[in-house]
């Protein structure tokens, strides 16, 4: 975890910025489907949906996160898995994985007061349901939110924004 963590009453806001991360894009979902379930044990997510696997081949568990009809988020703590799909993928002429691992920081955000910090950041629209995965709009940036468990919800920013929205999460969570 990165040294950066906010904290207010009922909410904790920490950020990852080692979060390994790759796009999965494909033609059709057919074209990924086999070597997915290779590596992590899961099919393509349906739409914006978000699944957590078991483990992959190193033990990690892997997110698979829908972005869109043609493209699958793929995040892990290690780069195992990225590898392994690169690999399944080598000679595929429909899809391809764009390792984005240094271009985005993770925010982890906990606690019974997450989705009254979404809402204030933004708008309903960008707080996910269990499972759901939901490309929005907070501080005026696109993010990717998923929740993952009750009280946390993940969200993925590009690096180069992700100061813009801590700043916007730290003034929000001063009237907490």
């Amino acid at each position: 975890m990165d040294k950066r963590s906010l904290t207010a009453a009922g909410v904790s806001i920490d950020v990852d910025t080692r979060l390994q991360l790759g796009a999965l894009r494909y033609c059709d979902p057919a074209d990924v489907q086999a070597a997915l379930q290779r590596v992590t044990g899961s099919p393509v997510p349906a739409t914006r949906r978000a699944i957590v696997t078991a483990a992959a081949a190193d033990g990690e568990s892997v997110l698979l996160l829908w972005r869109g009809p043609s493209e699958t988020l793929v995040a892990s703590a290690t780069t195992a898995p990225l590898v392994a799909l690169a690999a399944e993928l080598a000679t595929a002429t429909q899809a391809c994985l764009v390792d984005q691992s240094g271009g985005f920081w993770a925010l982890r955000i906990r606690g019974p007061r997450s989705v009254d910090l979404l809402v204030r950041l933004g708008a309903t629209t960008c707080v996910p349901q269990l499972g759901e995965s939901l490309l929005g709009r907070l501080a005026d940036l696109s993010v990717h939110s998923v929740r993952v468990q009750e009280e946390e919800v993940l969200l993925l920013v590009e690096r180069l924004y992700a100061d813009h929205l801590l700043g916007w999460i730290r003034e929000t969570i001063a009237d907490f």
